[in-house]
């Protein structure tokens, strides 16, 4: 695996809102470095970019199939796109 920057967008599924999932993922995004951004979606899902060096991206789309302590994901869908410039990561309202 290289570490060119990429961007991944993502949608989690499962029991991921109002149980510090985005918190937890921005935390989880600016350990490894990653800018991009997360926000709810009204069909209960959480929809997230993420976009830095290829290892990163996907170590923290890995640590979406588990997410904050008190989330239950039920699925994690990633397609790639090419990166867009994201400067740090922040929460989406």
């Amino acid at each position: 695996m290289t570490d060119d920057r990429v961007r991944a967008h993502v949608f989690v599924s499962g029991n991921v809102q109002g149980v510090r999932y985005r918190a937890s993922t921005r935390e989880a995004a600016e350990n490894r470095g990653v800018d991009g951004w997360v926000r709810n979606l009204d069909d209960g899902r959480v929809e997230a970019v993420f976009e830095g060096p290829e290892s990163a991206v996907e170590g923290l789309i890995e640590w979406c199939h588990i997410g904050s302590a008190m989330a239950t994901v039920e699925d994690v869908e990633v397609s790639y796109e090419e990166p867009e410039g994201e400067s740090g990561f922040r929460v989406r309202w």
